[in-house]
């Protein structure tokens, strides 16, 4: 069978939430291209999907940014950087939109955070929340929607922001929460970090993709920054407790605050750059999503049970790579 040639392209594609994606197109039976550094790494993911067309660019090359866009009409951008290099993120939100806006793509949809928002002003944030960041990274985060909302609005590409909370899934490792399904999974310990009891939201990875594919065909989405809630508010606790309900055993934890992020960062420049952002796990910050349900309708929610029923048994099918 000949797979149509892709009109929907991944930047950044190899990631927890670009897999989610590629999977709700796949089960839609739309070609999709992935695009990122790494031939290896997206062969490694997306390589059996006959659905899925490989191509690597290099951001700092602009022609480069170009054929990655070329034939192309909508770009979902996941691009990331190191935690350590926030700096990054509006160059390449720039070289990106000047390539595509060059190679003929007619919309963007930046998968972003709520970084750019700050302090929460309400019990629940709404998008029309105002956006003013006190940390370096969520005013890096708002100068990089600040360009695609501008081109929006000068109309050279139309362009959308869909704001995710922190998320979890099964074989999800760069999550808050990915500690405590291997220690669920080895009997080892969970480093976590703190205060944990305060309110939270998380997302289920794989609900992810079925509202991205929804969004970019939804006509009134552009120009507009959407939200996507977590299925519920909850807590750190509450989620390692489950989880240790369902694996039959208790979790043994070690929470790490404030000071403690300091003390690590001394050695860990991930730990160190979390500091700036620990804000987000004192001061809770919950999402309100219901102009996105206005926009395409109900959204499905993996409750965190059921989440937590299908990450713990992944965890459990490689616990030796992670012991």
């Amino acid at each position: 069978m000949e797979v149509e040639a892709p009109k929907v392209a991944l930047f950044g594609a190899a990631g927890a939430i670009g897999q989610s994606i590629a999977s709700a197109l796949h089960r839609a039976g739309r070609g999709y291209r992935v695009v990122g550094r790494s031939r290896e790494s997206l062969a490694k993911s997306f390589g059996q999907d006959p659905l899925a067309e490989i191509v690597t660019w290099n951001p700092d090359d602009p022609e480069s940014v170009r054929a990655a866009a070329r034939g192309i009409d909508t770009i979902i951008y996941l691009v990331g950087v190191n935690y350590w290099q926030f700096a990054l993120h509006p160059q390449l939100m720039a070289r990106t939109l000047a390539g595509a806006e060059s190679a003929g793509v007619r919309q963007l949809l930046l998968i972003g955070t709520v970084y750019p928002y700050g302090r929460a002003r309400s019990e629940r944030v709404r998008e029309d929340h105002p956006r003013e960041p006190h940390t370096f990274k969520g005013k890096m985060r708002k100068a990089q929607e600040d360009l695609l909302l501008k081109a929006d609005e000068a109309g050279r590409i139309r362009g959308a922001v869909l704001r995710l909370p922190d998320f979890y899934g099964p074989g999800v490792d760069k999550s808050f929460l990915n500690e405590a399904f291997v220690a669920a999974a080895t009997g080892g310990v969970a480093n976590l970090v703190g205060p944990v009891e305060k309110p939270h939201e998380f997302v289920f990875v794989p609900d992810v993709g079925p509202v991205v594919v929804r969004v970019i065909d939804a006509p009134g989405a552009w120009g507009h920054v959407w939200h996507l809630a977590g299925a519920g508010v909850t807590s750190q606790q509450e989620m390692v407790d489950e989880i240790a309900r369902q694996a039959g055993r208790p979790i043994k934890t070690r929470v790490a605050g404030k000071w403690m992020l300091r003390v690590i960062g001394l050695f860990n420049p991930l730990m160190r750059e979390m500091v700036e952002m620990h804000y987000l796990l004192t001061e809770p910050l919950i999402m309100d999503d219901s102009a996105l349900q206005g926009l395409i309708g109900p959204v499905g929610k993996t409750p965190y049970a059921e989440g937590i029923r299908q990450s713990l048994a992944t965890a459990r099918q490689v616990p030796a790579v992670r012991s």
